[in-house]
């Protein structure tokens, strides 16, 4: 409490300053209504205090002096605001809270430091009454020098320890109103939490994207460069090629993790900057990491140094997914630009999944086929199983695919069947969820 006095006296005395103004207007008016002049320098009628109060109300119900209050609760009482997240415009019930504390601060700091500039002069003048030379008026009564005069000191002394408690109170009652008026309305911590539930949502997205990117990315790498392995001596050629695919997936994975990095790097500090966690926009999360391994799409920066957004991959890029896999693929692709976008892009990445599961369990060729068929799209990825005939069953692959799927209300088959291991998708042609 004594250490934060003096901030507190201060706090309570700009509260004083700002409610001057409003004083000097009120004694004017009060003056020229009464058609008597006016002395703006000692505005101390309490009649005039009560009527500025409405229009100091009106002040912070109106202006934007929340961010100012905000800064001195902060710094001169020591209370705990939390920092309101800054929206586009003021709820009705966020100026009330405003307007409610401006006044009471304005309020309470006129009283506090009109008594503080009366008092204070006053224990002084007291404090010189025993020593003084002369008989000294006081409130109508002389006083003379001596002992007589200690009785007067001893009462300022006592007046302006009241004052000192009196200012204390005060202080700590704003401290402890400045966090409820001042700090944020339920409708703005709803809002707070609702996009801090749309940013983890986002990430978690991100975190499933490079799942399957980098994931998709090893799996190619890991399948030539066995295949190099075994053709290196006898077939140059064919393990050259190899050795270029390793090299472009390689790339393509490095990029996706760094243009990942960037996004969240991005999202941190535009979070700082409006005081939220920072939200990460659909369309512009970089959801096409890994997507498009069939040519470089590294090195997309811009002025800044910072990876640049890129469109999200869709069926449309399936040839080149399917190339860059460095698998023996047998394609069977309908028409699918009449597919929206958001499936299009969910589909791409669960037939990328499919396709990476195919090429580090399973063997021999794969059977992949894409189409729209009775307003659905359906996918399918097939390949013989591994030797012991089943797929291992841990990561987060299926999971993944599940994921997506429930996501668009399709339906997701993965498991053994008579032609091997297969994964169908089915998701309906309908509007994002």
């Amino acid at each position: 409490m004594r250490r934060n006095l003096p901030r507190r006296w201060a706090c309570l005395i700009l509260g004083g300053a700002l409610l001057m103004p409003y004083m000097m207007v009120g004694v004017l008016v009060a003056a020229i209504w009464q058609g008597e002049n006016a002395n703006v320098l000692l505005p101390t009628q309490i009649g005039v205090f009560v009527a500025v109060l409405p229009v100091v109300a009106a002040t912070g119900l109106f202006l934007p002096v929340r961010a100012l209050e905000v800064n001195a609760a902060q710094g001169l009482l020591g209370a705990h605001v939390e920092t309101p997240p800054r929206q586009a415009g003021r709820s009705w019930q966020e100026r009330r809270r405003t307007a409610a504390w401006f006044t009471l601060h304005l309020a309470v700091g006129g009283v506090v430091s009109g008594c503080t500039l009366a008092i204070v002069p006053f224990t002084a003048f007291t404090l010189l009454l025993p020593i003084v030379g002369n008989p000294t008026p006081v409130f109508g009564a002389v006083v003379t020098p001596g002992w007589n005069a200690v009785s007067w000191a001893l009462g300022g002394l006592a007046t302006l320890a009241a004052l000192v408690v009196v200012a204390a109170g005060a202080g700590a009652l704003l401290a402890r109103l400045a966090p409820v008026l001042l700090g944020p309305t339920p409708a703005e911590r709803l809002a707070a939490a609702e996009e801090q539930a749309r940013t983890l949502a986002e990430r978690n997205r991100l975190a499933r994207e490079l799942h399957d990117s980098v994931g998709h990315a090893l799996s190619v790498v890991t399948l030539q460069a066995a295949a190099a392995g075994r053709v290196l001596d006898r077939d140059p050629a064919t393990a050259k090629t190899a050795l270029a695919a390793i090299e472009q997936s390689a790339r393509a994975a490095l990029d996706d993790l760094d243009h990942v990095l960037g996004v969240l790097r991005d999202g941190d500090r535009s979070g700082a900057r409006d005081g939220t966690h920072g939200g990460i926009r659909d369309g512009d999360h970089g959801a096409d990491h890994g997507g498009d391994h069939g040519g470089p799409r590294g090195g997309d920066h811009d002025g800044g140094g910072v990876p640049s957004r890129r469109p999200q991959a869709t069926l449309a890029d399936l040839g080149d997914l399917v190339a860059a896999s460095g698998a023996q693929v047998r394609q069977d692709v309908g028409d699918l630009s009449g597919v929206p976008a958001v499936v299009s892009r969910e589909g791409y990445r669960i037939l990328q999944e499919a396709l990476t599961n195919a090429i580090k369990h399973g063997r021999g060729p794969v059977l992949l086929s894409a189409g729209v068929q009775d307003g659905e799209l359906r996918l399918e990825v097939t390949n013989a199983a591994g030797g012991d005939g089943a797929r291992p069953s841990g990561g987060r692959g299926v999971a993944g695919m599940r994921e997506r799927v429930r996501l668009l209300d399709g339906d997701l088959h993965a498991g053994p069947t008579q032609a091997g291991w297969t994964v169908s998708a089915r998701l309906p042609l309908r509007s994002s969820p």
